[in-house]
Order: C-alpha cells, then sequence, then structure tokens
C-alpha cells in the first residue's frame, strides 16, 4: 500500500473586489497553490460544490451577504475546509465572532504578501498534518468506512501476512457461491473476516446469518439448522424457518464448525451440495441459494484421521482457505491496533487519552497473546478504566494477573488440539481456575469454555483440592 503524496493545497478566494482576487490568486499561484477565485456568493457555493478546496479567503463584507453567515454555512457544509476571514472594517467583535464559528485566521485589509504567506504557512502546516494523518489511517484500515459500519468493527493492520490474508478475503468476495474455511485461534478476528467477504461480495445487501456451532444444545442443533414445522416434536408450537432458509441469498457463518455433531455432517454435507434442505416433520423441500463460511481453532485434518470430521463435508469446506496468523506472529500489528482500540474505549467511556508512553509498545510487542486481538481489546478497555490520567503507561497493563508478559514458545504447525488443550490448562492455572476470567481472556463464551473442557476431559479437581487443604 503506496503512501499517496502531499497534493498541492487547493485556495478558494471569494471578495467582491476583482483587482484583490486576481492579484491573490497570481501570488497562491506563484507560490505552488492552486487558487481558485470568486467574486459573488453564488460562484463561490458553485465552486465548492465542484472542487475539494481546502482553504477559503473569504471577505467579512459581501455585496448582499453577511461573511460571518457564509463562514457558519461553509463550516457546516463542508466541515474540512479551514476559512481565513480579511476585511477592511474589522472590529474585535467581528474578531471574536469569527473565530467563534471556525475560522482559523483572521487579516485586515490592507494585506501585504507577507501577511498571507504567514497566515496560510499556519494553515497549511494543519492541512499537512490533516493530509497524512488521513494517509495513516488510510494505510493501516484493510476497509472502507462503509464496510466499517455494516461491520461494526475497524479492521486495522500493516502486517504483510495480514494484508495478503485481506487480499485473499477480496478474492473470495468475488466468487460468491464457493465456500471459505478461515482458521485460526480464538480472538483472531475470523468472524470479521468472514464479514469482510459477505458485505464485499453482490450479497451485501441481504443477510449475513452466524451461529457458534458449540453454543447450540445437541438436541435443537437441527431445527436451528432446517427449521421445523409445527407440531413436528414436543415444544414445537409454531413453523419455523432454519438458518438455511433464514439466509437465502445471504451468507451463513459456522463458527467452531469442528464442534458440530458426527451424525449431522452429512446432512449439512448434503444441503451445501444440493442446495435442498426439508424442515423437520415436513416433506416440502426447500431450495434456498446461500454461500457458506466456517470457521475452526482445530485441526479438521486430524480430526478426519480421528473419525470425528467427515472428510467430504472438509473437502467441501475447504474451496477456499483462509488461514490468520496468532498475533504474536505479527507484531507490527499491535501498535496501530492499540492506537485504534484507546480511540474507540476512550470516546466510549467519555475518558479522553491524549499519549501512550513507549514502553507500553515494547511490553505488548514482547507479549504471546494467547487471547489475540481479543484480548489486546479487552486489555486496552481495562487500561483506559485504571488509568489516572490522560496517558497510558506500563503500570495500565497488568498482564502479570494473567500469566508472563515473557514471549510464550510459539505454537507451529497445526496441532491445534494439543495447543488448545495446552493453552487452556494453563490459562485455568493463572487465572486460579475462575472459569469467567479464563472464557474473556481465551475469547469464548463460559458455555463454550465448559464444553471444551468436557471435550478434552480437562478436570478442575486441583482447583478443589487446593482450596480445602
Amino acid at each position: 500500500m503506496n503512501r499517496k503524496s502531499i497534493m498541492p493545497i487547493k485556495v478558494l478566494i471569494l471578495d467582491d473586489e476583482i483587482d484583490f482576487t486576481n492579484e491573490i490568486s497570481d501570488y497562491l499561484q506563484n507560490s505552488g497553490f492552486v487558487p481558485f477565485a470568486a467574486n459573488t456568493t453564488q460562484d463561490g457555493y458553485a465552486i465548492l460544490s465542484k472542487n475539494e478546496i481546502d482553504l477559503l479567503i473569504l471577505d467579512v463584507r459581501l455585496p448582499g451577504a453577511n461573511g460571518l453567515d457564509i463562514l457558519k454555512n461553509v463550516k457546516s457544509l463542508y466541515p474540512n475546509v479551514e476559512v481565513i476571514m480579511v476585511s477592511a472594517h474589522g472590529d474585535m467583535d467581528t474578531v471574536i465572532q469569527s473565530v467563534r464559528f471556525g475560522a482559523f485566521d483572521y487579516l485586515r485589509k490592507p494585506l501585504r504578501y507577507i501577511d498571507i504567506q504567514i497566515a496560510i504557512e499556519r494553515t497549511q502546516k494543519y492541512l499537512h498534518m490533516q493530509q497524512k494523518l488521513a494517509q495513516i489511517e488510510e494505510k493501516y484500515s484493510l476497509i472502507t468506512n462503509e464496510i466499517e459500519s455494516k461491520i461494526g468493527r475497524h479492521c486495522i493492520g500493516k502486517s504483510a501476512k495480514i494484508i495478503e490474508i485481506y487480499e485473499l478475503a477480496k478474492k473470495a468476495a468475488e466468487y460468491e457461491d464457493i465456500s471459505v474455511l478461515i482458521t485460526g485461534e480464538s480472538g483472531t478476528g475470523k468472524e470479521i473476516f468472514a464479514k469482510i467477504i459477505h458485505y464485499m461480495s453482490k450479497k451485501k445487501n441481504n443477510y449475513f446469518g452466524a451461529v457458534n456451532c458449540s453454543a447450540i444444545p445437541d438436541s435443537l442443533i437441527e431445527s436451528e439448522f432446517f427449521g421445523h414445522k409445527k407440531g413436528s416434536f414436543t415444544g414445537a408450537i409454531s413453523d419455523k424457518k432454519g438458518l438455511f432458509e433464514i439466509c437465502d441469498d445471504g451468507t451463513l457463518f459456522l463458527d467452531e464448525i469442528a464442534d458440530m455433531p458426527f451424525n449431522l455432517q452429512s446432512k449439512i454435507l448434503r444441503a451445501i451440495e444440493e442446495k435442498e434442505i426439508t424442515r423437520i416433520g415436513d416433506t416440502k423441500p426447500i431450495h434456498p441459494r446461500f454461500r457458506l463460511i466456517a470457521a475452526t481453532n482445530c485441526d479438521l485434518h486430524k480430526m478426519v484421521d480421528e473419525k470425528k470430521f467427515r472428510l467430504d463435508l472438509l473437502h467441501r469446506l475447504n474451496t477456499l482457505h483462509i488461514h490468520i496468523p496468532p498475533l504474536r506472529e505479527r507484531p507490527e500489528d499491535i501498535a496501530p491496533l492499540l492506537i485504534d482500540f484507546t480511540e474507540e474505549f476512550s470516546q466510549k467511556i467519555n475518558k479522553p487519552i491524549e499519549y501512550i508512553a513507549d514502553e507500553v509498545f515494547e511490553l505488548l510487542e514482547k507479549y504471546s497473546f494467547p487471547g489475540n486481538i481479543r484480548e489486546l481489546r479487552n486489555l486496552t478497555e481495562r487500561a483506559i478504566i485504571l488509568s489516572e490520567s490522560k496517558s497510558l503507561e506500563v503500570k495500565d497493563f497488568p498482564l502479570s494477573s494473567i500469566g508472563s508478559p515473557k514471549r510464550k514458545k510459539d505454537y507451529t504447525g497445526v496441532n491445534l488440539k494439543t495447543n488448545e488443550v495446552e493453552l487452556i490448562r494453563k490459562t485455568l492455572e493463572d487465572c486460579d481456575f475462575n472459569q469467567t476470567m479464563v472464557s474473556e481472556v481465551l475469547g469464548i463464551s463460559r458455555y463454550a469454555l465448559i464444553r471444551k473442557m468436557q471435550k478434552y476431559n480437562i478436570d478442575i479437581i486441583k482447583k478443589d483440592a487446593r482450596h480445602s487443604s
């Protein structure tokens, strides 16, 4: 992603004196600016509507118009336009009102070129700063503001790995009928990339349905996916659409697909292949058209070898595979994420943060982040709450309470079951077996944590024994 060069500043001079506008325009053009001149209010608004003006030099007194009223209107319609007011009859009240209404500077006629130069240089430094800030935001934000508003989250990163993943997501969005498998540890942002694929595709105006396969009770999971007819079983008091039907012409996102019961996998496979389902208790087939995106933090190939996951379903899901590496493998993304989360939560809880100490970045870049981006987000929110000033310091990030900030062993390969068991056990010990805290650190629900502990036979007797001794 190349940074754009700083564009020349575009200046509009709005004054009823033709000689004045011509003279200032010539001076600005010779000084490297792009000038526009208008001698009536109507011409001025026309230029503003057709060009991205950076700076307006505005006369306080214009025939049939009040410069202060124009100032207020311009700042309302074009808030990014800076304004320098000029007048031969200015008094202190006019100066004060100009500043209150958003003017950047105020000059008195007759103007000297040096006065104009100094005023524009002050404005120029500010405008260049704004342009650079916009470039930084553009560089680190991987998605447009429109997609951010639909997702409800930013997608921030500058590492080569995350940019490569974004390009894969863009490619997936172009082919709206292919299935996508997203893998990665908990908290890496798998659902965010699923939403990016959906909202960048032609299906963007249709429904995006997300379901956590580990959070649905086994007795209800078939009804949730396929729907049911009234009276088909006890408790079926009315007809109900299933997720496949709800996501007709949209996207169905299946998170933690590895936790789907084996006996249901063949029915899911048929629904994907045939685009045909039948509600429980009904005989009439329904043909919804949906795109399926699945996500997991498990090694599905190993689960296939263990006869816990269907090979044919894996092949069907894995048309396009996107793997999101953990945050510890792309530490260059930590700083922009931290800055973004700080801005988000400082606004959310109305607690301005103006400075982040360099030591904070150094500390976090050495930390292993077992909970990945979700953990960084939670740490940032807590740090802002704990901070007693308008800055974030190392003391606001008590990493010792959830494990040593020293970088843990990097897990390589995709032996995710072993890694997941070890991570859950280690986090249980670090959090003194407090399941609520563990689920927060790992970025999963407490219900999902309990299911994983049962699945991997992770006992918690140690806690009881320690407390009883």
